[in-house]
Formats: C-alpha cells, sequence, structure tokens
C-alpha cells in the first residue's frame, strides 16, 4: 500500500498526516517528520511506501485552527487494533471539544470505572492524534498526564478549545 505523507504548519509546530489511498488517516502529529508518524502505525498495517504530496485531511487541520473545531470530526480515519482499543478511540471521538474527561470517566465511558490502565493505553496508542482526540482525557486529579506530542501542544489544544466554547 502506498500512503500520501504531508506536512502543514500550525501555531503548535509543524503538524504531519499520513493518509491511505481513500483518505483516511492513518498517523498524524505534530512534528516534520514522516519517519515518526510512519513508526505510529503497527508494522502489519504500516504502508509499504510514503509519498510527499496533499491530503484532505489537511483542510480540517487548517479550519480546526481557525476555530472550527468540529472540522475534525468528518475526517475519516482507519485504525488497527483490538475490540477494546476500536471501542475506546470511536469514544474518544465522541468527547466534545472544551469538555475534556479524566482517565476515570473515559474507562467508564468504555463501561469498566475501574479499567483506568487500559483508558490510558488506548490513548497512549492512538495514532491519528487531533483526529481521535486523545488530548481530551486527563489524569483523574485534573493534570494534564502524557501525550505523545508533548505537554505544551496537549495544554494549547485544550486551551484553544476550552476558550472557544466561552
Amino acid at each position: 500500500m502506498t500512503a500520501t505523507v504531508e506536512t502543514v504548519s500550525t501555531p503548535d509546530g509543524p503538524f504531519t498526516l499520513l493518509a491511505d489511498a481513500q483518505g483516511r488517516v492513518l498517523a498524524s502529529g505534530w512534528t516534520d517528520n514522516p519517519a515518526e508518524i510512519l513508526a505510529r502505525v503497527h508494522p502489519m498495517h504500516r504502508p509499504e511506501t510514503a509519498v510527499s504530496g496533499r491530503t484532505d485531511a489537511a483542510a480540517a487541520v487548517a479550519a480546526y485552527y481557525a476555530g472550527e473545531l468540529t472540522a475534525i470530526d468528518a475526517v475519516d480515519v482507519a485504525q488497527f487494533g483490538t475490540d477494546l482499543q476500536l471501542t475506546g478511540w470511536r469514544a474518544l471521538r465522541r468527547i466534545a471539544p472544551g469538555s475534556p474527561l479524566t482517565y476515570t470517566q473515559f474507562a467508564a465511558e468504555l463501561g469498566n470505572p475501574r479499567a483506568v490502565r487500559a483508558a490510558a493505553s488506548i490513548c497512549a496508542r492512538n495514532a491519528p492524534a487531533l483526529f481521535v482526540p486523545c488530548h481530551r482525557v486527563l489524569r483523574t486529579d485534573g493534570s494534564l498526564g502524557g501525550f505523545a506530542w508533548g505537554m505544551d501542544v496537549k495544554q494549547a489544544l485544550l486551551r484553544r478549545e476550552r476558550l472557544q466554547q466561552l
């Protein structure tokens, strides 16, 4: 499979997208290094080749940063994992901008409020960052917790979403 890789500028730094032939985002994140993005895709599902080009999803990134926070919701993603991971990634897409959940609340959304570690693992293994907004999940005490693309980016995303909702 051949995929398209595109890097766009954002206020939070360069953002690189990897999309399959159907335009579905396989992986994305705040880097200008395509190899970092490719590494987020499980080797069994990783494209054989990635060529530079334009993706439809880049327009949604621009719209998101222009204040249209729901623009990312319409972008198709392709994720590969266990049933629990797939359920979790779908649940992440339902978290409204400006209304983050804690890992405990997210675990409850998955049907088991005690499965906090599983909830955190689902977030950590999320490849199409921004489009599957794992940044909207916080530690149970309300602190930021982890984020593959750095705490500064997570904090900026949450602040932007909170301010847009006011």
